[in-house]
């Protein structure tokens, strides 16, 4: 299943934080466009009956069935991607050495 890097934790831990989510767990998705590109996004979430529950690093993640297929080996991380610029990405399996490759968080 999906994996989460040191830093990705951290940084879910610091938004958790937050009054608003605070009773909420992450959710993490994904879904294949026509073209066969995947999509991935996150966000935090209620726990509906029929979602998978896991811990993952420390972090509880919510994952609907439609997207578990899509997150097989897909690690979650937490870079710089420029100077200033931070933000989740998503590394697919065949791109796990390449962060250049991933994609952004929605």
């Amino acid at each position: 299943m999906i994996k989460i890097t040191d830093a990705a934790a951290a940084q879910i831990r610091v938004a958790n934080n937050n009054p608003d989510v605070f009773d909420m767990i992450l959710r993490v998705a994904a879904y294949q466009e026509d073209d066969g590109s995947v999509n991935y996004g996150m966000g935090f979430d209620i726990e509906r009956e029929v979602d998978e529950h896991l811990v993952v690093n420390g972090i509880e993640i919510l994952v609907a069935a439609s997207s578990t297929p899509y997150l097989q080996g897909v690690t979650l991380d937490f870079v710089e991607m420029s100077p200033g610029d931070l933000r989740f990405i998503f590394i697919p399996p065949f791109s796990a050495e390449s962060a250049d490759e991933a994609a952004p968080a929605e």
